[in-house]
């Protein structure tokens, strides 16, 4: 009852008037925007579509986003919850803990495991479609995520609350190092970046970030009891792709695509390795930054 007066009223609400998946935008957007990253295109839209699609899922959606800063993390989260969420990000459904803001503190680890839990319950209590973004889990205190562990579980309900209707995301730059060796190994091969498939990271990046005191997820129970339904990587960036950034970000503007400003911009960029700048090594991160020096000019 409260529900439907919240949307009578123009508040939103935990109902389809507000919670309407769009699997065509998503996949049309993830095509035209997400620049470079094949594997994490199928890879998301394979498993957004089936988990909000699936009328009875056994858990929750877990997805892991690991690649260097700049390599499009964030922004596909963002389209994940546009898509979703008639508010998008501002939904008050969608939840996003950042580490090095909302967890500072080492000693406070404990008391951190119990807030967290707390506040997980209390949202999916409210919206059991909700969505919560964990994002540089590479900073996060060893063992802080294995607090959340029985809410990514298969279980009915927990302390009377189900949660297999939610999805969890994690951001992490942890496993990057990995993925960038693999793309630098195919570009020396000779061979496409799209000839990169999914089974060549994700087994390897899953043992990386579990191995790896700087990844959030050392020794956790997430990893060790399967409970990551993908690890999705994101793949270094090349100057064409860049090139692709500076253009939709001059679209987004309303300003003119000029070619000698893209070429401009992208070749500012740093790149990896450092004599045959194949890869840039913060991806579109800045190009918004070095567009407004250049517009500016």
């Amino acid at each position: 009852m409260f529900e439907g007066l919240r949307s009578y009223l123009g508040m939103e609400s935990c109902d389809n008037q507000w919670i309407s998946f769009n699997s065509t935008g998503l996949e049309v957007e993830l095509k035209e925007k997400l620049f470079g990253q094949h594997l994490a295109s199928h890879a998301i839209l394979k498993a957004v579509t089936g988990f909000l699609n699936r009328e009875n899922s056994k858990k929750p959606l877990v997805l892991s986003f690991h690649g260097w800063s700049g390599t499009g993390k964030n922004y596909v989260t963002k389209m994940i919850a546009n898509h979703l969420y008639r508010e998008g990000m501002r939904s008050s459904f969608v939840h996003h803990l950042i580490a090095t803001i909302h967890f500072l503190h080492v000693d406070r680890t404990d008391l951190y495991k119990e807030q967290l839990q707390q506040w997980i319950k209390g949202n999916v209590s409210s919206c059991a479609r909700s969505l919560f973004i964990f994002d540089e889990m590479d900073k996060l205190h060893p063992g802080l995520i294995d607090g959340i562990k029985p809410y990514l579980d298969s279980h009915d309900h927990v302390d009377g609350v189900s949660y297999r209707q939610a999805i969890f995301i994690f951001h992490s730059n942890a496993g990057g190092e990995k993925i960038n060796k693999v793309a630098l190994d195919f570009w020396n091969d000779g061979r496409q970046r799209e000839e990169i498939q999914l089974s060549d990271l994700e087994a390897a990046v899953s043992l990386d970030v579990f191995n790896s005191k700087q990844s959030g997820f050392w020794h956790t129970s997430i990893i060790d009891k399967n409970l990551v339904d993908f690890f999705v990587p994101f793949l270094p960036l090349e100057y064409k792709h860049v090139q692709k950034c500076v253009r939709e970000e001059l679209k987004v503007r309303g300003k003119a695509v000029n070619e000698d400003t893209v070429s401009v911009v992208a070749k500012e960029m740093t790149y990896f390795p450092k004599q045959e700048r194949v890869f840039s090594d913060k991806g579109c991160k800045i190009v918004e930054k070095k567009l407004d020096y250049y517009l500016e000019d």
